[in-house]
């Protein structure tokens, strides 16, 4: 009687223990999901970064090329107006 009274008594620790392992092993999974998804989160925020200079040095491109093409334009225009200039000169 004495042995089934201990084995009883004993049942609620034993369910205790392996779901205090559990608890263990799921925190232990948990603290290297963390890890993992800081890294690819610091990974991400350095892509992040690099394409937001890559569209910075575009937006900057895309100005230059506009103000080119406006200076083209303008070349274009004065070298018109000088060939009809000697072209009313006759020479």
């Amino acid at each position: 009687m004495a042995k089934t009274l201990r084995a009883v008594d004993l049942e609620p620790l034993e369910r205790l223990e392996q779901k205090v392992k559990l608890l263990v092993a799921m925190i232990g999974r948990l603290r290297t999901d963390q890890a993992r998804l800081a890294e690819e989160n610091l990974k991400l925020t350095r892509e992040l970064e690099q394409l937001r200079n890559k569209l910075a040095e575009t937006d900057g491109q895309s100005a230059e090329f506009a103000a080119l093409k406006e200076e083209r334009e303008l070349v274009r225009t004065r070298v018109a107006e000088m060939l009809a200039e000697l072209e009313a000169l006759k020479l």
